[in-house]
């Protein structure tokens, strides 16, 4: 009988299987000192398997269930319907009735109780299954009881449960349901309470949500509920909704809606004492559980119970610090161009390259930047860096820095050397104008990484990781050379000049777009048009095009040959992969898959650009926008000529503009640089991970990404590895690929959002970052994976972010917005030199453009409206 039914003080820690996520949690609940919890029990996951487990024909359609996609709505609809009814009619086995009626007599039948569903796949970190599943109120005698076991067992079924288990990839046979029979209480007041501020993320703000009569008619929508908000034992915040319905339990069992008399509906639900004491009971809650809970509470008599808690599972996790002190973190991901998590090996080879303050949370990278915005010159480099990275940055900042209690000013630095926008003319009136600079930089990387691919050959083991991490500092060298930075520098301090000045003695707005189309040496750039030559090489052979069209494997570049001039073909493609096949979208990641490593993910792009392009598109497309930008800077300087002190002015416009087409390109490269790097380190790892599959220390290659570098060096030394340690870190991954990271997140957890500051936008426009100017129309194409890109020219391409692997892409489309990215992130440098309208920084963009709608973006002022 025992493992059939276990009453809340007999659920142990190990039990989860047994009674689901919400028994479990009231088990726990009903152990902690001094917490009025309603007595009650679970009808164990067993008795729902003895009474299912003989039933064939249910089986047999939970088999159909698992073949179909969540597509197949109607099928899914029409088997989980016969699925609940079978459930229903399905006797309840005598064992449990008699554990049930034993429980029963021990809390009194005559009492009414609420019967809850509780899943074993529920309230987990990476699934919350929240209101997935039934829950019945008020329900009074042993028969009713008994009945509303079959349907919350029923209820597992639902349409909406099956569905959410298939789009989390639950197994619908290995998801159980246990039974929750809770004595009721009936109280004057119920409600919520959420131990962070789910508005903000705020760990310190606790917030109550509280109506009259039973929590259920706040929990499905149907009344307003008062909020109030308690921070360090004082409430900082309260809005009194009015309140004009309330459910109550009747008498004979069941509950009705009612109305609240006029006088009672703008009263406040707790009083202030009430709300303190209900503050001081939630901490105690967190404090055993460990982590922010979701609390339901109910008041009677004075007497608060705790009828349910679980754990939030929306927050965005805080970066690890070592101290208590209070911190300000900004997101790396916001400014890398890739939001995405990183698994653990990625996000280690990030660490050892960088030099910045990074903190891990979430998968991702956070920077602290408390330190410079303590002192006002560091403060203000920081936020104009920021206003030309992500103005929704340097704005969320802003908010943090105007809470004057968060960050401790210091004075100014005075061994700090901060730049400023004086030191940066100076700077580029001494810059050498030399084109050469920018070629010897080049050749420098490239044979640098030539010798670490032939050196990095003869190392294994141990050796392997002390010749990597000895190489990184290498890498250090060339990414960090001030000569390096100086170059791009120069280019983008000019770029700001020439729109300055030509804005302030011309009027002419972002002047610089134009003048930067085409420029050489941008291996991004070059990168889409290599591909359109791909595509020439392609286009005269038709029965290659279609055997393209059908692509599968990565097996078909060794079954090109097969083809007339299929030799050919193959060898174009090896050439570009040669140059370019170490990226890949979210390429920071060195776990990411590589072209090189799937060379299918090029495939659409290629038959793209054959449909879209005439021959020689590549050539032309280059020579246009160089035309167009010569054409530009003849339009200036003559210009410029007709005003007074013209000739000056358009000898330094000249300079200017030189410096932007020698060394603009070249922003591009270091990362260029270090990818290339990072393929060859990955490449050489992934050799030692064939070993440790090969002595079976690990079950697949991929399993090495989920350790950090310090790990797996640890693991290829002692062929020793807990496997769960993979196990768990998997976990958490599909955990991180369910958030959203901030651009800026404090050390309390509260997420500090930005917004533009803009007047005169037409009605109904999405507002962004222009960073491309021009305008354009066309049909929106909302793309999250490069492999589903199918455009037609003059399509515009709507997606969360790009970093330069999307480049290819953007010699089909006709303008970009983008989620993320500012005035110099790639996507913003590659459009200015294509030519495209863009516009960036676009919050929700893949969520409020609809796929196929008619848009147009103004790229010049940073908007897009809906036609």
């Amino acid at each position: 009988m025992s493992s059939l039914v276990l009453g809340f003080h007999e659920i142990e820690k190990t039990q989860h299987l047994l009674v689901g996520g919400k028994g479990f949690n009231l088990g726990e609940l009903s152990k902690i000192q001094g917490l009025q919890v309603p007595e009650g029990f679970c009808v164990t996951t067993v008795g729902y398997q003895k009474a299912i487990e003989q039933n064939e024909t249910l089986q047999v359609l939970l088999d159909q269930l698992a073949m179909l996609k969540v597509e197949d709505r109607e099928q899914i609809g029409k088997i989980s319907r016969k699925i609940r009814q079978i459930i229903m009619e399905v006797e309840i086995p005598s064992d449990v009735v008699k554990a049930v009626a034993h429980y029963l007599s021990q809390f009194g039948e005559e009492h009414a109780y609420a019967v809850r569903s509780s899943a074993t796949a529920e309230d987990l970190p990476h699934a919350s299954f929240a209101g997935q599943q039934d829950t019945y109120l008020n329900i009074i005698g042993r028969e009713a009881i008994l009945l509303h076991i079959s349907k919350c067992w029923a209820s597992l079924f639902t349409d909406r449960a099956v569905i959410y288990r298939m789009q989390n990839g639950f197994d619908h046979t290995q998801v159980y349901l246990s039974v929750i029979i809770q004595r009721m209480v009936f109280p004057q007041t119920s409600g919520i309470l959420f131990t962070a501020d789910p508005i903000t993320s705020n760990r310190k703000v606790l917030s109550i949500d509280a109506g009259f009569g039973l929590g259920e008619a706040l929990v499905s929508g149907l009344v307003s509920a008062d909020c109030y908000k308690v921070q360090d034992g004082q409430i900082v915040d309260k809005m009194i909704a009015a309140k004009k319905l309330a459910i109550y339990g009747r008498k004979e069992g069941g509950t009705e809606t009612q109305q609240i008399e006029p006088t009672q509906q703008k009263t406040q639900t707790l009083t202030d004492e009430q709300i303190l004491q209900l503050a001081r009971i939630g901490r105690q809650i967190e404090a055993h559980f460990g982590c922010p809970q979701d609390i339901e509470w109910c008041l009677v008599d004075d007497t608060f119970y705790i009828v349910q808690s679980r754990p939030i599972t929306t927050l965005y996790p805080i970066p690890e610090a070592s101290d208590q002190e209070n911190h300000v973190y900004i997101s790396v991901g916001h400014q890398q161009m890739m939001t995405d998590p990183i698994k653990p090996l990625g996000l280690s080879f990030f660490l050892l390259t960088t030099s910045a303050p990074m903190h891990k949370a979430g998968g991702r990278l956070f920077v602290d930047v408390t330190h410079n915005l303590a002192s006002p010159d560091s403060r203000e480099f920081l936020l104009n860096g920021m206003g030309q990275h992500d103005p929704l940055l340097k704005d969320a900042l802003m908010t943090t820095i105007e809470r004057r209690d968060f960050i401790k000013s210091i004075p100014n630095d005075k061994t700090a050397t901060i730049p400023n926008r004086s030191n940066n003319t100076d700077m580029l009136s001494q810059f050498e104008n030399d084109p050469t600079i920018v070629s010897n930089l080049i050749k420098r990387s490239q044979t640098s990484i030539e010798e670490l691919k032939q050196n990095i050959q003869t190392k294994s083991g141990s050796d392997l990781f002390d010749f990597i991490l000895e190489d990184i500092q290498q890498l250090k060298k060339i990414l960090f050379d001030p000569k390096s930075s100086a170059v791009f520098m120069a280019a983008i301090n000019a770029t700001s000049w020439i729109n300055e000045k030509m804005n302030e003695w011309l009027g002419e707005k972002n002047a610089a777009d134009t003048l930067s189309q085409s420029v050489p040496h941008n291996i991004t750039s070059e990168m889409g048009l290599a591909l359109l030559d791909v595509a020439d090489v392609i286009r005269p052979y038709p029965e290659v095009i279609a055997y393209l069209q059908h692509v599968k494997n990565d097996h078909f570049l060794d079954e090109l040959v097969e083809f007339e001039n299929g030799q050919k073909i193959q060898d174009a493609i090896y050439a570009y992969l040669n140059k370019y096949g170490m990226r890949c979208a979210g390429e920071i990641d060195i776990t990411r898959t590589r072209w090189s490593e799937k060379p299918t993910t090029l495939v659409p792009m290629i038959l793209n650009n054959i449909k879209n392009f005439e021959p020689n598109a590549s050539h032309r497309k280059f020579e246009q926008g160089r035309q167009e930008a010569l054409k530009k800077e003849q339009e200036l300087l003559d210009r410029l000529k007709q005003l007074p002190d013209g000739e000056q002015k358009a000898k330094e416009t000249k300079r200017m503009i030189d410096i932007i087409r020698n060394f603009i390109g070249y922003r591009e490269y270091p990362k260029y640089g270090m990818v290339n790097r990072y393929f060859v380190y990955k490449q050489a790892l992934l050799k030692e991970a064939e070993q440790l599959v090969k002595v079976g220390v690990i079950h697949e290659k991929e399993d090495i990404y989920y350790l950090t570098f310090e790990e797996l060096h640890e693991v290829v030394r002692t062929n020793k590895l807990d496997y769960q340690i993979i196990s768990k870190r998997k976990d958490e991954y599909k955990l991180y690929e369910k958030l959203s990271p901030p651009r800026v997140i404090t050390s309390d957890g509260e997420i500090m959002t930005g917004e533009y500051k803009r007047e005169n936008l037409p009605a109904g426009a999405i507002v962004g970052l222009p960073v491309s100017s021009g305008v354009i129309e066309g049909r929106a194409r909302v793309i999250l994976n490069m492999e589903d890109a199918d455009l037609d020219a003059g399509d515009i391409l709507i997606t969360s972010f790009t970093d330069p692997s999307w480049t290819p892409l953007f010699v089909s489309i006709k303008g970009l917005v983008t989620e993320v990215g500012g005035l110099m992130t790639h996507g913003a440098v590659i459009a200015r030199e294509y030519g495209l309208p863009a516009v960036v920084g676009v919050e929700n963009a893949t969520r409020s453009i609809k796929d196929g709608q008619r848009i147009r973006v103004n790229g010049t002022e940073g908007y897009i409206e809906i036609l």
